[in-house]
């Protein structure tokens, strides 16, 4: 029971703050419950199919198809997440200025709520299939732990979304003109941190070079298997001992979606430039 619960709280938990992130990040939309719901539904529901066709994924591609379907998740999520930040780049000021016109954004189209539902499903996707690959790998080695790893299920659950709820009360005490700058930030490190694991997946599964075996090595600071080591490896992509491709990587996400949100500002800034026109002078 024991150590049912500490992998179904570390995996709960990693989807719970990129939960909380969107829904910190999307404070004041409309409907953004509905979206977020289902994002987590589509999660659910992938997980689930994951979970029907364990065997068959976890064999895939010589043995390796777990990985190519965990990185294949990350840098989509990587991809939306990086279109978000852009977006918001653009119109973030204007929302934090009035958070009670982004509902009429939301009904226009304009606001990239479907984007954000995407990326809550594609985390709980990810770790809802390594969770039930874990599960079944337990059922099928302990026959007759029914019961200790439903209790265990359910206490990890519970914990995971404990500490989720806990830092998105957080980030709502932040005042709402900063609000967007701080959750974008956030973001900026979820998407580099998420390429730096869908990379550690590829060198995995032998189609990239690792590029160095362990760049550094922290584990005796921050484990990767202790809980604060688990909230930094979702929040800002921390690994004790990182490939020298995940570096790559993540320092490749960062300047990518910088130099993004830099051209599109420079882009507002010019298009928003005022024209200067002689006035006529008035007949007489």
């Amino acid at each position: 029971m024991l150590a049912t619960a500490i992998i179904v709280f570390r995996e709960v938990l990693e989807a719970a703050l990129v939960v909380s992130i969107v829904l910190a990040a999307t404070r004041g939309v409309l409907r953004r419950g509905l979206w977020v719901s289902g994002g987590v539904l589509g999660g659910v529901l992938g997980a689930t199919a994951v979970a029907l066709f364990a065997d068959a994924i976890a064999s895939a591609a010589s043995g390796v198809g777990q990985e190519l379907l965990n990185a294949a998740i990350l840098f989509l999520a990587v991809a939306m997440l990086a279109w978000h930040n852009v977006w918001m780049s653009r119109h973030g000021r204007e929302l934090a200025s009035n958070l009670k016109s982004v509902g009429a954004a939301v009904r226009g189209g304009t606001r990239p709520m479907h984007v954000l539902a995407a990326v809550v499903g594609m985390a709980v996707l990810r770790e809802g299939s390594e969770l039930v690959l874990f599960l079944y790998g337990v059922a099928a080695s302990s026959p007759g732990h029914a019961s200790g790893m439903l209790a265990g299920t359910l206490i990890g659950v519970g914990a995971g979304a404990a500490i989720g709820s806990a830092l998105y009360l957080g980030l709502l005490r932040i005042p709402s003109s900063r609000l967007f700058s701080v959750t974008g930030w956030m973001i900026l490190l979820l998407a580099a941190g998420m390429a730096a694991q869908g990379a550690a997946f590829l060198v995995q599964a032998d189609i990239l070079p690792a590029l160095g075996e362990s760049v550094w090595d922290t584990t005796a600071l921050v484990s990767d298997e202790s809980v604060l080591g688990r909230v930094l490896h979702t929040l800002i992509g921390y690994t004790a001992r990182p490939y020298g491709i995940q570096l790559l990587f993540y320092l490749g996400t960062l300047g990518v979606i910088l130099a993004l949100m830099k051209f599109v500002n420079a882009g507002e800034r010019v298009g928003a430039a005022p024209t200067t026109q002689a006035t006529p002078s008035p007949s007489h």
